[in-house]
């Protein structure tokens, strides 16, 4: 089957990913070689210690279409991806983490879902994290699905695989600054009338750098978020 050539965006957020940020970008840029008509790679780096300026920098100057965007001060997640969004250029968006743990060869997959749908999300086939990580995803994912009405819509809240429509930034605002962002993405996307889809993706375990996204005063900040979302859009 002939894949759709959309125009596409494309970006990951990046906090330490020096060992993992070369082989991902190159690995993108491979892909939307292929798959796209017109593209772009965004790197935003928020705050990193490590080298990943360096390599971005370097990335930057050797593969025409990627940009590098930089916070000098650590945002956070939400904080990066909002970047990521503001920054995107073309009619479709995709992002993806900067950890490694998804091939974004795998956009194929989600392209035809995108003749019937404004927003696909993939959902991870087989999460690699441990079985904490794995639980409190689950939880999250029920108590999501139950405050907003996505019971049989999404099944994996918070997969970072998703590629929607430019417009579905355009028309709202993002307010997370945390891991509630993947959430608010979905949610705010449903009220305004858009049309959802869903396709499995592969994940892989994470080759290099570490986690973030399980310490307390992050999981204490998605909730607070998630519950001024809800209340925001009641």
């Amino acid at each position: 089957m002939d894949l759709p050539k959309l125009n596409i965006s494309v970006f990951f957020p990046a906090y330490n990913e020096a060992d993992n940020l070369e082989r991902l970008t190159l690995r993108t840029v491979e892909s939307l070689r292929r798959l796209a008509a017109e593209w772009e790679v965004i790197i935003v780096d928020d705050g990193s210690r490590d080298r990943t300026p360096e390599v971005a920098r370097r990335l930057t100057g050797e593969l025409p279409g990627v940009r590098y965007l930089r916070h000098e001060k650590n945002q956070g997640y939400g904080g990066a991806v909002k970047t990521g969004l503001k920054a995107a250029k073309l009619d479709w968006i995709f992002f993806t983490d900067g950890d490694g743990q998804f091939d974004t060869a795998e956009l194929a997959l989600l392209l035809p879902a995108t003749a019937r749908a404004d927003f696909v999300a993939g959902y991870r086939l087989k999460r690699q994290d441990s079985l904490l990580r794995s639980l409190n995803a689950f939880a999250w994912g029920m108590l999501v699905r139950t405050l907003f009405g996505l019971h049989g819509q999404v099944r994996d809240i918070d997969c970072a695989f998703k590629l929607f429509r430019r417009r579905v930034v355009d028309e709202t605002e993002f307010h997370a600054s945390g891991a509630m962002i993947s959430t608010e993405l979905l949610v705010r996307a449903k009220k305004l009338g858009y049309r959802l889809a869903e396709v499995g993706v592969h994940h892989y375990p994470r080759l290099a750098g570490q986690q973030t996204g399980a310490n307390l005063k992050v999981i204490a900040r998605a909730f607070k978020e998630l519950f001024r979302l809800y209340k925001d859009l009641r």
